[in-house]
């Protein structure tokens, strides 16, 4: 098959396009499906061993993201943006976590769960040998999996993002109930369109250069 660049989205001039939006166009909304390919780009994350220890809280009551936007330091991107995404890790994962996981493969791939017999084996010994703390360390990681791939198929899609570090964890968890949903925040991504007024929008990026950062071997 000729690999037909022409016809390819040209993803480097979508990331050039990106910033980390600093203030939000407050009246302007993600139409309904636009909003549908993103957080299906969301549940197409890939993750380790295929657990995806997450789930993807969307927020998009001003009353909340109001209150939200106060446990943020009052950085104003979760009260103004369109959609703000709350990428949350699961508190604890179990045996039956995962086996709830091998029924979904076993029904999506026509087969059986006594046939996955070995990668069952596989996921419980991590499970089992990997401690609490551990365990929620990795969740966090592969939470990030999660953004980087939001913040991509944004840019291609040209919504606006935001991904935010600076937030109080537990005030989060606390006005959106996580702990009672077996969640835990971890980052936010803020979703929208960049206001007019917003200087950030017309900055060069800094990077450093290709041959600085990429080893060839």
């Amino acid at each position: 098959m000729v690999n037909n660049l022409s016809s390819q989205v040209d993803i480097v001039n979508h990331l050039k396009w990106r910033y980390a939006t600093k203030k939000f166009d407050n009246s302007r909304r993600i139409d309904q499906e636009t909003w549908s390919k993103l957080e299906e780009s969301l549940v197409l994350t890939p993750s380790s061993y295929g657990l995806q220890p997450w789930k993807f809280v969307v927020v998009t009551d001003q009353k909340v993201k109001t209150q939200l936007a106060e446990k943020s330091f009052q950085q104003p991107q979760p009260a103004d943006c369109s959609h703000l995404v709350v990428i949350s890790r699961l508190t604890s994962m179990d045996h039956d976590y995962v086996e709830k996981y091998l029924e979904s493969i076993a029904e999506t791939r026509s087969t059986t769960v006594e046939s996955l017999g070995a990668y069952k084996g596989m996921l419980t010994g991590f499970v089992d040998r990997t401690s609490q703390s551990d365990l929620e360390h990795w969740m966090s990681r592969q939470c990030y999996i999660a953004l980087g791939n939001l913040l991509t198929s944004a840019a291609v899609l040209k919504v606006d993002a935001c991904p935010m570090e600076g937030f109080d964890k537990k005030g989060y968890d606390e006005v959106l109930n996580l702990p009672e949903k077996g969640l835990a925040s971890v980052v936010l991504c803020a979703l929208g369109y960049r206001d007019s007024s917003d200087k950030y929008a017309s900055h060069e990026k800094v990077r450093h250069p290709v041959s600085d950062v990429v080893i060839h071997i």
